[in-house]
């Protein structure tokens, strides 16, 4: 299966993106296709060898649109034609009105005044009608072979009637009232709403601007000992690469020399600078601060880490939420109901009331032209792109507007303890010898079977025995048994160190220590035994601190009234002291790496949904159950198959944020949705004229235009607010 994104110009509504769908899924070999009207992108996953984008853009351009395809390298193309194309709609819209308004002045103040005014109208009207309104045309005959209906068709109805039936008069009766000013200044107004929604949803896109503009364009690349300027896209792997104090890194890679700090806050969201020294990992795009140093390019292109967050942040933007598709099948309904309601209203107030014909056919036109499926359209997409952009901007990656939406009805967090609550960097602060053995011998023993295992523990007994200058056992037959320990042979001994699971299962007898091992426990350390020919010979206590910002994290989230649980596989005593200083009530101990998932699907089967947070490695099975996972991102490998969102700061207080946002978003989209909804529950019956045999007053098409022009624009502007908000 392949991918390709489609750049669609053209689309004036949420039905203008289901007749893509729909034309699009009609061509064998296309598996699934995404179209987001807010993003004017189509996303579509094919068998290449049934079909392609040489059937994809005919079938668009079919329809009335234009489409090419997208690519990260024609992305400074796509600005310019976003430029472009906004200049012509601002062209459009200045040509409109500059005959609209004589039109219209002509038309309500000048009929009797001014010679053959009948005709000037006329001729005013017909380039707005033919000209301006082309795009409307093309957009409706397009839906009309597609067997579909759009805001076009509502567009093109209503002000065709008024000026075609103005013609009709003109030819026939010419002392008669004409509309040609109600078409011309519909149209007008249509093309102010667009062209005000289109620079406001171009807002909302920021974000993706900004990750772009956050590449170099050039940088210093020593080759053969000399050092010159070259493009960043000529940087190839393995490059060396000399940064100064204040210039942008332009690809990822690893120090070879020199040691400088870097702000990585436009990536992590992290507001200090981070140290780097030789053998440091460095992203692309972010600031050298201070020294000067040299690294080697290990990624560069679409590999490195920006491309990464951009192409995710991309995606997740054009995805869909669930609750968007109670706004599509409501559009899919909405053109055919409106334009039914339509010549309702004018049979009712033509045949039954006996009202005239122009005053039934404005009502008709009214109706048509304040009916508005944009804004319902915009409710959800503008709120997710807005969103899931600021959560980019905070090192927050939301991957789809599923794990958006799901995230804000979370009422359980389980947390995993190393590495997330904790530093995952322990240290030894306890070394027991029992009779007959010194220190020197235990940690000889203790740092040789663990230099074989990549375990964070036996990082912290062999940095111990170095620090104390103690050399290594040599060990053969060395195995690691996950959740229980390590085992090996020193000479011709038999040596365990792990837990009191992998001392039961070897039957090594723990009597006489229960004590120690208890005393350590209750401290929060995790006491580790050391057994030598099936005798215990020592008892190593290891700690591992806790990350400042946990202990708030989780009275955040209790705070937000939800359940934190923390699950460890540290024995129950130790589990319960790191979580009593955390403030969590509820822990799962002496769990095994791949039991992690059977516990978060305990508590969905008790009715929680599930946010599991984790390194995004050895959590990866519980972060797939989870309803929501979220894996905590480490250097520059993020996670990006591991969860929903993925943190880009190793920070558990940007679950709450992320949380926080998801909230945020989801209820600017509840109020986008009410108010579309409520806009056109009120307005139709009006436009329909309910209110005139109670109060004598009809809405005039024209006004119902210009409140359908700006329900759309209100909508974005509804979502833009969401980037001020504080998380």
């Amino acid at each position: 299966m392949k991918k390709i994104t489609l750049k669609v110009a053209g689309m004036h509504c949420v039905n203008c993106a289901a007749s893509i769908t729909k034309a699009l899924k009609k061509i064998p070999g296309v598996l699934e296709t995404d179209v987001s009207f807010a993003s004017g992108k189509a996303v579509v996953n094919y068998d290449e060898a049934k079909t392609g984008p040489g059937e994809f853009i005919p079938a668009i351009k079919s329809l009335g649109f234009d489409a090419q395809v997208s690519t990260e390298a024609d992305r400074t193309r796509e600005d310019l034609e976003n430029k472009e194309e906004l200049k012509g709609m601002r062209n459009k819209l200045l040509f409109s009105i500059a005959l609209a308004v004589p039109a219209l002045v002509i038309g309500m103040f000048l009929m009797h005044e001014i010679p053959y005014a009948e005709y000037i109208m006329f001729l005013l009207a017909t380039p707005i009608q033919f000209i301006s309104g082309a795009s409307f045309y093309r957009g409706a005959w397009g839906a009309l072979k597609n067997r579909t209906s759009n805001m076009d068709t509502l567009i093109v109805l209503g002000t065709s009637a008024a000026y075609f039936y103005s013609v009709a008069i003109l030819l026939t009766n010419p002392m008669r009232d004409l509309y040609f000013e109600t078409s011309a200044v519909l149209i007008t107004l249509v093309l102010l709403g667009k062209y005000l929604e289109a620079l406001a949803r171009g807002r909302t896109s920021q974000a993706i601007a900004r990750l772009v503009d956050l590449k170099p364009k050039y940088a210093t690349v020593i080759r053969d000992g000399v050092e010159k300027k070259v493009p960043v896209d000529d940087i190839e792997v393995g490059d060396l690469i000399r940064v100064k104090p204040g210039e942008s890194i332009p690809v990822d890679g690893v120090i070879v020399s020199g040691a400088s700090s870097v702000d990585e806050s436009m990536i992590t969201g992290e507001s200090l600078p981070v140290e780097k020294t030789e053998g440091s990992n460095v992203i692309g795009s972010t600031i050298n601060m201070h020294g000067t140093f040299t690294f080697k390019a290990s990624k560069v292109g679409s590999d490195t880490m920006l491309a990464q967050i951009i192409r995710l942040v991309e995606d997740a933007q054009g995805s869909k939420a669930p609750i968007q598709r109670f706004a599509d099948t409501v559009a899919g309904y909405f053109v055919p109901a409106v334009i039914l309601i339509a010549v309702i209203a004018f049979v009712t107030w033509y045949f039954i009331f006996g009202k005239t014909f122009d005053f039934s056919l404005m009502i008709a036109i009214s109706v048509l032209v304040i009916s508005c499926p944009c804004a319902l359209g915009l409710a959800t997409p503008t709120a997710v792109i807005v969103g899931i952009g600021k959560g980019a901007g905070h090192g927050i990656l939301i991957k789809s507007g599923v794990a958006l939406e799901t995230a804000q009805k979370v009422d359980a967090a389980v947390f995993d303890k190393t590495g997330t609550l904790t530093s995952g960097r322990p240290v030894v602060t306890d070394v027991l010898p029992l009779k007959g053995h010194t220190l020197e011998d235990v940690l000889k023993y203790a740092a040789g079977i663990e230099h074989g295992s990549e375990h964070p523990l036996a990082d912290a007994i062999t940095s111990y025995a170095k620090e104390k200058k103690i050399a290594y056992a040599h060990v053969t037959d060395f195995e690691a048994l996950p959740g229980l320990g390590v085992s090996g042979k020193v000479s011709h001994d038999k040596v365990l160190l792990g837990n009191r699971g992998l001392m039961e299962k070897e039957k090594v007898d723990v009597s006489e220590i229960e004590d120690a091992l208890t005393g350590f426990e209750k401290e929060g350390k995790t006491a580790m035994i050391l057994s030598i020919r099936h005798h215990p010979a020592a008892v190593i206590a290891v700690a591992d601190t806790l990350k400042d910002s946990s202990r708030k994290a989780v009275t955040d989230l209790q705070g937000m009234g939800l359940e934190v649980y923390m699950i460890t596989g540290d024995n129950k005593r130790t589990g319960e002291a790191v979580a009593k200083k955390l403030g969590i009530h509820k822990v799962f101990s002496q769990v095994l790496p791949d039991e992690k998932a059977r516990y978060v699907k305990k508590l969905q089967g008790e009715g929680k949904t599930v946010a599991m947070v984790g390194d995004g490695v050895n959590d990866a099975p519980a972060l797939a159950q989870a309803d929501v996972g979220i894996a905590m991102s480490s250097g520059t490998d993020v996670a990006i198959e591991s969860g929903g969102i993925v943190l880009m700061k190793n920070d558990p207080e940007a679950v709450v944020k992320a949380l926080v946002l998801s909230r945020q978003t989801m209820n600017k989209i509840r109020q986008n949705m009410f108010w579309a909804l409520i806009y056109n529950a009120l307005g139709i019956p009006i436009a329909a004229g309910v209110l005139y045999p109670y109060t004598g007053w009809l809405l005039s098409p024209v006004i119902g235009a210009a409140a359908m022009a700006f329900s759309s624009v209100s909508v974005v502007t509804n979502s833009l607010t969401l980037r001020y908000k504080k998380l």
